[in-house]
């Protein structure tokens, strides 16, 4: 039963290959933004829960961030509306990382027999954690065999 890693392997796979993405780090989101040598953008991939349903199938609860290093001009600001800084690139960048790694999956869950939610909610992060970062987090539910697991069979 190794679900859990094959989903960690498959969501990092998937995060290297694109090319706007420069670290992909798993585990906590409280612990995503600790690490001095993050080289932005970043990908951090969460199980947030998981839960078994009726003996042939497990549900996993994943949370995608893609986020990038918020850039302040010091120069005094000259437009209100696009301000001096990059959180627009920054928010454009990370949704589109986010899309292509969400069009992937969803392209190749039917391959593998895992099935997802239809609508995955976005959240845009802004100005978030220590190092002034701007992103969206993805999150989702996926849902999959259980191929160790059989009820008729007594141990």
């Amino acid at each position: 039963m190794n679900q859990y890693t094959e989903i960690l392997m498959y969501l990092k796979q998937l995060a290297e290959q694109d090319v706007f993405v420069n670290t992909v780090k798993q585990g906590e989101i409280s612990e995503l933004d600790i690490e001095k040598q993050n080289i932005y953008p970043l990908v951090n991939i969460a199980v947030t829960g998981a839960g078994f349903t009726n003996g042939q199938t497990m549900t996993f609860n994943i949370d995608l961030r893609c986020l990038a290093q918020r850039d302040i001009n010091k120069e005094v600001v000259n437009d209100k509306f696009w301000k001096n800084d990059n959180e627009v690139d920054n928010l454009n960048e990370t949704l589109a990382v986010l899309n292509r790694m969400w069009t992937s999956m969803y392209r190749d869950f039917e391959d593998v027999n895992i099935t997802a939610s239809e609508n995955p909610s976005l959240e845009p992060l802004i100005y978030d954690e220590k190092n002034i970062l701007d992103g969206w987090a993805l999150n989702f539910t996926i849902e999959l065999p259980n191929t160790t697991l059989n009820l008729c069979v007594a141990n």
